[in-house]
């Protein structure tokens, strides 16, 4: 153990050694090459291909170099252990703040999620997001509704809709008639086109869950301020399981918006 971990150290005590390995993995080089794909000094790229080539990780060809099976195995592995560890410095920053239920999925699950977070120079960024994903999809539904999250977008959600988008909404009571008494106008020409389903249910989830096309996505809310603070997409199967059968079970419980609302 003592020496498999004097390799690692070995990998991470210099900036340029595992992304000359991973570059040697991608294809063959020179030392000009790994000079420019790394930013190293020529004397760091010499003493560097010398110990790569000691642990004969990389063969040399000509004027370039190239990994080995071994050495191409050793990048593969180092590859995704760096990928590893930036999802978890991600997730890290918002795991506090994830609801049982999510936090409870396997990380593979969401390894390749975006995860995008409000910042104090930009707090709009996962609202900014969303309409993004908004774009991209003909059909929409949402349970766990902040007024956080959709009212900054309301004008592009509606006309989405109206446009064509398919879209079922589960909102509490008290959202449907602030939305209705709010923006009389827009709701009822967004009721109107006939695409929009909305249904009332007072237990709504600590987040916000959406179903896009393509992709799934959690809205992670401050519980003080109801402010968005984060929002989590993704296309990975095993979430998307997850997020409809979520889903559905608040759909089953919610029943449609009376005429009155």
């Amino acid at each position: 153990m003592d020496d498999v971990l004097a390799e690692i150290e070995y990998l991470s005590r210099s900036p340029h050694r595992a992304p000359m390995l991973t570059a040697l993995a991608e294809q063959p080089r020179d030392r000009r090459d790994l000079q420019s794909v790394t930013g190293a000094s020529a004397s760091t790229v010499s003493r560097t291909l010398r110990a790569f080539e000691k642990r004969r990780w990389i063969a040399r060809n000509g004027h370039r170099y190239e990994t080995t099976q071994l050495g191409s195995f050793v990048a593969v592995g180092l590859q995704a252990l760096i990928d590893r560890f930036e999802t978890e410095r991600t997730l890290r920053e918002i795991w506090d703040w994830l609801p049982d239920d999510v936090a409870a999925l396997p990380l593979e699950g969401i390894a390749e999620a975006t995860v995008t977070m409000a910042t104090v120079d930009d707090p709009y960024r996962p609202v900014t997001r969303f309409r993004t994903l908004l774009e991209e999809t003909e059909t929409f539904r949402f349970v766990g509704f902040e007024l956080a999250l959709l009212e900054p977008c309301k004008d592009e959600l509606c006309q989405r809709i109206i446009d064509g988008v398919e879209a079922v909404i589960i909102d509490p009571p008290s959202v449907v008639r602030y939305i209705r008494s709010t923006y009389p106008d827009l709701s009822t020409r967004t009721l109107d086109s006939g695409n929009l389903t909305v249904l009332v249910l007072d237990e709504q989830p600590p987040f916000g869950l959406c179903l896009f096309d393509g992709c799934v996505s959690v809205t992670i809310y401050s519980p003080e301020t109801g402010a968005v603070r984060a929002l989590i997409d993704t296309d990975e199967s095993g979430v998307r399981e997850w997020a409809e059968s979520t889903f559905d079970e608040y759909r089953a419980a919610a029943k449609p918006m009376s005429v009155e609302a």
